[in-house]
């Protein structure tokens, strides 16, 4: 099956290259701690809207002692905006309190150490991973979830599944960029509800599966 697949997920890796050329993580950041903190704010939040918070946000709490020694409610407050933002707090300034005491205030490298920090998955180590240090990784956010089945790559709808079946057929130097092109194409063209598939570049290599 995975002989099948690889072809056509390098040529939709091509096709999407030329389309977005420019292609990089939406979300501002300065360093891989701000990378981190952002990745957890863009949880069930669009990338305007935590551009939007963190500018303010990391002038207030310029590093993880900060995050780690401030009152809870404060940042609460300060990412109210972004949506469940009591449980982002929390996985936060849990993070922090641990880069803190444990990493000197810099962030792992490994995946393994990443994913046992609160509020990390596999998708924001992977973001962190890949962007902030090109460690190869596939990033499954619910656009890549998406477009992989859409798009006849896998059958799964488990993130984690998805993520390893995707490492099988796609080439590791292509890891970090076929998950910021499906986000990208995902937001562009292939809506959840709409797709553009008309005007869509891979149309012609899509089976267009019916997913919610």
């Amino acid at each position: 099956m995975h002989d099948d697949l690889a072809p056509r997920a390098k040529k939709i890796i091509q096709v999407l290259r030329k389309t977005y050329p420019d292609n990089e993580c939406a979300l501002h950041h300065k360093n891989p701690f701000q990378l981190l903190v952002a990745t957890i704010l863009s949880a069930q939040c669009t990338d305007k809207r935590v551009n939007m918070v963190t500018p303010g946000l990391f002038k207030k709490y310029p590093n993880a002692k900060a995050f780690a020694q401030a009152p809870i409610k404060d940042i609460e407050q300060a990412i109210r905006s972004t949506g469940f933002y009591k449980n982002k707090a929390k996985s936060i300034q849990g993070c922090c309190q641990i880069l803190d005491t444990r990493y000197h205030g810099k962030v792992p490298k490994t995946l393994e150490e990443l994913v046992k920090l609160p509020g990390i998955g596999r998708k924001t180590a992977n973001v962190v991973l890949g962007v902030a240090w090109d460690i190869p990784g596939v990033v499954v956010d619910t656009h890549v979830k998406r477009l992989t089945y859409r798009m006849g790559l896998t059958k799964q709808t488990d993130p984690e599944k998805i993520e390893f079946e995707m490492m099988k057929i796609i080439p590791k130097k292509d890891w970090i960029d076929f998950g910021l092109l499906l986000i990208a194409h995902g937001r562009a063209i292939c809506d959840a509800r709409k797709p553009k598939c008309e005007v869509c570049p891979i149309s012609p290599l899509c089976p267009k599966k019916e997913v919610g």
